[in-house]
């Protein structure tokens, strides 16, 4: 195949400022990735695709998928590489060093290295006649070399030679080091194409003797281009593919102009006479002398540095930018069209009544006439799908079917078309909602007010339902330590009803969800039911207790200080109200009220100053107040009045 090289110059101008974009998504520790592209090769008879690292010095190698398989390292600035046409042997332009290394196709193990007598490459290679071919040379003294695989080095014969491209037919020569490409169909064949310089200067030679003839070679100035990134022998064909758009034809000794793409960077020739072209971000697949793409593939938001076909044309590899790199990904299928297909359903429609359902199936490769198309409804009665007959596209490739839904909710309908010898299989979808009827379903106790700990049970009443006749209780106490929590889900029973007890130690939200079926909708319900707190209040230091009419008195000195302990139910940062009343003349009256803080075991002690005279009523009693207390967990709670008398 193609050396692609030509693609270095491109690799290297965006590497620059691509390598940190992530175009195709950041590649695995098992993919091919290079940060500095150099040359891109497939090897037909191991199935392996090779790649070298400028920068890094490595050829990694790929299978059919695009997984790493095998590297090598230690191969300065590896420029170039080309395959042996029994797919043994891996040729690898070395510019650094000056040479031509041989590598074992099956593991990269190195087998010989060629000294190149030159300071200026060698940097772009191709295998073709059976041997390999490179360019070297500076600024108007290009030239081609040869090495001959066959010589056997331990005879002291030099395998390496120079200074072959022709004299004759070859104008001026070569100003830079050429780009250089085989044709996989004829294996003597060998295109040149001059770089550096704005002419031109492309040929086409015969390396299939001991020495390189000219077939076909122009150099006049911006005659077919205005400069070269990029040839190609188009495969069994008397043409040249450059810069990825323009085919020139070659006949008797010239180069002519013979059409063209639409506008790409660069491109490669299947066997199949297929073109793969880089075009902006998207890999492009042409058939010989079309105007339009069979298939496209995008690349991300870079173009491929490189792209080179399968043998078998099954698939094409691109390097393709990433975060970590230039990743070689396998487009497969490059050969077969992808259609477009749209599917219009209705937004909404009505349960058991019928609906109709149009689209379109076109491509732009031709359809063959009577395509069918398989149609599937995803419904909440066929949650994996039904069936529905199949459709017709029609000679427009419009089609229409009708449907009548058995169930409500969202429904889908899915069309495919399953591909045919020319095209991809594709398939679309759209949705409806469909109308489902209402049901009814309560909950008690919202509002309701209980004692700290009490059990409570509510209970959801269902009305009419289609299958469905499963009821979900969640109880959500209140405050952000405490979730939401399911405390019983279950069928109703026959009236009905299904039931679930709280423990109301926190104000709580209770919920019944009926999460609907394929004729009533869902439906939630809730009750926000309310729970005190647990308040109690010791007296302690009184001498006694005795009755003042129909109450209960703590009586107390009148220079002793009463010892009142609160215990109340515990939460982070709660504080109690301390109320405290006086009796004067047959009325009570407010003398104080004080928030104190409890402890983290729930207790609040307050001293209560001595009296100082005797004959003095008083009474306290401790409050939560929601709010105000501190929290918002629980709903206001009062204690219990204790009422004190101060006596001599």
């Amino acid at each position: 195949m193609r050396s692609t090289s030509a693609a270095t110059a491109l690799a290297v101008m965006f590497s620059s400022v691509a390598l940190g974009v992530a175009a195709a998504g950041t590649a695995s520790a098992a993919s091919a990735v290079v940060t500095s592209p150099g040359g891109l090769v497939v090897d037909d008879t191991l199935r392996r695709v090779f790649v070298s690292d400028q920068a890094d010095g490595q050829i990694l190698a790929a299978d059919y998928n695009g997984t790493l398989v095998a590297q090598a390292s230690g191969l300065d600035n590896a420029a170039d590489l080309a395959v042996s046409d029994d797919g043994a042997t891996l040729y690898a332009a070395l510019p650094t060093s000056h040479e031509i290394v041989a590598l074992n196709a099956a593991d990269l193990q190195v087998k010989a290295r060629y000294p190149v007598a030159t300071n200026t490459g060698p940097r772009h290679v191709a295998f073709a006649g059976g041997k390999v071919w490179f360019s070297y040379g500076d600024q108007w003294d290009g030239d081609l070399g040869s090495v001959d695989p066959a010589v056997d080095l331990t005879t002291g014969a030099d395998p390496v030679a120079l200074t072959q491209l022709p004299t004759e037919g070859t104008g001026s020569g070569l100003w830079g080091q050429a780009l250089l490409d085989t044709d996989p169909l004829r294996p003597g064949l060998l295109a040149v194409g001059e770089t550096g310089d704005s002419t031109g200067t492309e040929g086409v030679l015969d390396v299939s003797g001991g020495t390189p003839k000219v077939i076909a070679w122009n150099d006049n100035s911006y005659e077919l281009n205005d400069g070269l990134g990029d040839i190609d022998l188009v495969a069994g064909n008397d043409q040249l593919l450059v810069n990825g758009t323009d085919r020139h034809a070659w006949a008797n000794g010239n180069l002519t102009k013979a059409g063209a793409y639409p506008g790409g960077q660069l491109a490669d020739v299947g066997r199949s006479g297929l073109i793969a072209q880089v075009t902006g971000t998207k890999v492009a697949i042409y058939r010989p002398d079309a105007t339009r793409p069979v298939r496209t593939y995008s690349t991300g938001t870079q173009p491929a540095a490189d792209v080179t076909w399968a043998g078998d044309s099954s698939r094409v590899f691109a390097l393709v930018a990433g975060s970590a790199g230039w990743t070689v990904k396998a487009l497969t299928d490059p050969n077969l069209n992808v259609p477009t297909l749209t599917v219009n359903a209705p937004a909404t429609a009505t349960r058991a009544k019928t609906l109709t359902v149009t689209g379109k199936l076109s491509a732009t490769v031709p359809l063959p006439a009577g395509a069918r198309l398989s149609v599937t409804r995803t419904d909440l009665e066929s949650p994996s799908g039904k069936a529905l007959p199949a459709v017709t596209v029609k000679a427009d490739g419009t089609y229409s079917f009708t449907n009548t839904p058995p169930a409500g909710g969202k429904v889908t309908y899915t069309v495919k078309y399953a591909g045919d010898a020319t095209h991809t299989t594709v398939t679309a979808s759209d949705s409806v909602e469909v109308s489902r009827a209402s049901t009814s379903l309560s909950l008690n106790n919202n509002g309701k007010l209980y004692n700290y700990g009490t059990d409570v049970k509510f209970t959801a009443h269902l009305g009419t339902t289609y299958k469905n006749r499963s009821v979900s209780i969640y109880a959500d106490p209140f405050g952000s330590d405490k979730p939401k929590k399911l405390i019983k889900t279950g069928n109703v029973n026959a009236d009905g009803n299904i039931s679930a007890v709280v423990d109301m130690t926190r104000d709580t939200k209770v919920t019944a969800v009926f999460s609907g079926d394929a004729r009533y909708k869902p439906k939630t319900v809730a009750s926000t039911a309310y729970a005190r707190v647990r308040i109690s209040t010791a007296v302690s230091k009184h001498y006694k207790t005795a009755k003042i009419g129909s109450t209960s008195y703590y009586w107390f000195h009148k220079n002793t200080a009463p010892l009142l302990t609160t215990t109340m139910t515990y939460y982070p940062g709660r504080q109690q109200r301390f109320d405290l009343e006086v009796y004067y003349q047959g009325t009570w009256y407010s003398a104080d009220s004080q928030y104190f803080s409890l402890g983290s075991n729930g207790k609040s002690a307050i001293t209560l100053e001595a009296a100082g005279e005797s004959g003095i009523r008083a009474r306290i009693r401790s409050v939560y107040v929601n709010g105000s207390s501190g929290d918002t967990v629980n709903s206001t709670t009062y204690g219990a009045w204790k009422y004190l008398y101060f006596s001599n």
